[in-house]
């Protein structure tokens, strides 16, 4: 894991499972240390032919967060130093976003935190004689999560286990629930950080 310093805390930023390839993977190396020593995470890079060359980055807090804030000041960040290194021939337009409610799921974090929700997911191999599957979120762990599937065919297991070795890619489905419970969480983290803002300003 690599260690970003914040005053005199250090937290550990929990390494990605789905990388990018090519000039994504590319940006991703170049940013990822400066996001770090920021606290935030990066959660995806995508270079997309949109409005010529778009580079999105997905990134957010260690807590899930990512205010428009947050935004501008990843994208002030991160932008000399992609001018210095220029990894992207041509012009491009530089796109700062949160991962947003139906996210792609990264790390293994994701899969705890988003438990009970539905995701659907693809793997690098066959298991249960496919590679795609959607269903909620049972269980995770260390090693992979448990899928409580909703695409069953007749003789299938109504459940299956997606090591994260075998992971290709995976995004949370908008669903009401979902929509309630990461409002929820960001009104949390929002009201959190408020009070550590007042705390500092009264010290």
């Amino acid at each position: 894991m690599t260690l970003s310093e914040s005053g005199n805390a250090k937290t550990a930023i929990e390494p990605r499972l789905i990388v990018e390839t090519g000039i994504d993977r590319r940006v991703a190396d170049i940013i990822e240390p400066v996001l770090a020593a920021m606290d935030f995470q990066l959660v995806r890079v995508r270079l997309m032919n949109q409005n010529g060359q778009t580079l999105q980055i997905m990134a957010e807090r260690t807590d899930g967060t990512m205010t428009v804030v947050d935004c501008e000041a990843v994208s002030m960040a991160i932008s000399p130093v992609l001018d210095v290194e220029d990894p992207i021939p041509g012009m491009y337009h530089l796109e700062v976003s949160s991962p947003g409610i139906d996210r792609p799921m990264v790390r293994k974090t994701d899969f705890t935190r988003w438990a009970g929700h539905i995701v659907k997911c693809e793997t690098s191999v066959m298991l249960d004689g496919r590679k795609r599957f959607r269903g909620k979120i049972a269980s995770a762990d260390d090693k992979g999560f448990t899928i409580e599937r909703s695409d069953i065919a007749y003789g299938e297991s109504p459940t299956v286990v997606v090591p994260f070795e075998a992971l290709a890619e995976a995004k949370l489905i908008l669903t009401d629930e979902l929509i309630r419970e990461a409002l929820k969480a960001d009104k949390l983290a929002r009201e959190a950080a408020n009070q550590n803002d007042g705390t500092e300003e009264t010290d």
